[in-house]
């Protein structure tokens, strides 16, 4: 009887080791912070503040989870976003396409491999924006194996 009560025991260590392990990837998120906009994708992590004209948020912030998302942002509005890196597995400067953002200080490091931007809505109209960072930390000594994937941060923004 002692050695089954031993055995499941170290049986439920492991499953909670394991679940733990799964739940800390390092994903780029600051846990547990939702941001701030209008969010057309999946429930959860952005969350309408206060809606401006046309439904739309005034300003959104923008994080590593919310890769994928649309957003909408009043034209007059501020688009904010940081994705979490690290120095093995940094983030690409934020790319904009389109017209209906003006980037305000994009590029500003406070930590090696995260990449910050600010954003000026200043006209209506739809804007993606874009980053990638290396999926497997890059190799620091001659030798070491490394892996070319990368994780790709899109997400739409639209200005009302």
């Amino acid at each position: 009887m002692r050695r089954s009560a031993t055995s499941l025991a170290a049986l439920a260590a492991a499953v909670l080791l394991l679940a733990g392990c799964g739940s800390k990837s390092d994903t780029g998120a600051q846990g547990g912070k939702g941001g701030k906009g209008t969010d057309t994708g999946s429930a959860g992590k952005v969350s309408p503040s206060a809606p401006a004209s046309g439904g739309c948020a005034s300003a959104v912030d923008l994080k590593a989870t919310d890769a994928g998302r649309t957003v909408c942002v009043a034209k007059g509005g501020e688009v904010r976003l940081t994705l979490e890196g690290t120095k093995s597995r940094p983030w690409k400067p934020v790319q904009a396409s389109g017209t209906a953002l003006k980037a305000i200080n994009t590029g500003l490091v406070i930590r090696p491999g995260q990449a910050t931007a600010t954003y000026h809505a200043v006209a209506a109209g739809t804007e993606k924006l874009t980053s990638s960072r290396p999926m497997c930390a890059q190799p620091t000594k001659p030798g070491e194996v490394s892996c070319m994937g990368l994780q790709e941060w899109a997400v739409t923004v639209t200005v009302k």
